[in-house]
């Protein structure tokens, strides 16, 4: 059961991952391309944290955690960027 559970949430991760890659690709907008990024970056994460479960290694936590740091440094500064036109 541990397993298949495992399996499936992979598997619609993935999914969600090719649909966050086809909306950067189609989107013409700025804004919403950082914002398809940022779910890529999520959806990474939950990869991330499905393989650390599975495998037993602790290091992947470690990869995801500063991955999320990045990530959300990065959507604030795009954030800023688009309402002030500057980062700092």
């Amino acid at each position: 059961m541990h397993e298949t559970v495992f399996s499936i949430a992979t598997i619609w991760v993935a999914v969600l991952l090719v649909v966050c890659v086809m909306v950067m690709l189609r989107s013409r907008s700025g804004l919403v391309r950082v914002l398809a990024l940022d779910t890529m970056a999520l959806m990474f994460i939950t990869m991330l944290v499905l393989f650390s479960d599975s495998r037993g290694v602790s290091w992947y936590l470690d990869v995801a955690l500063v991955l999320a740091l990045l990530s959300f440094i990065s959507t604030v500064a795009a954030a800023r960027y688009y309402a002030e036109g500057r980062i700092f």
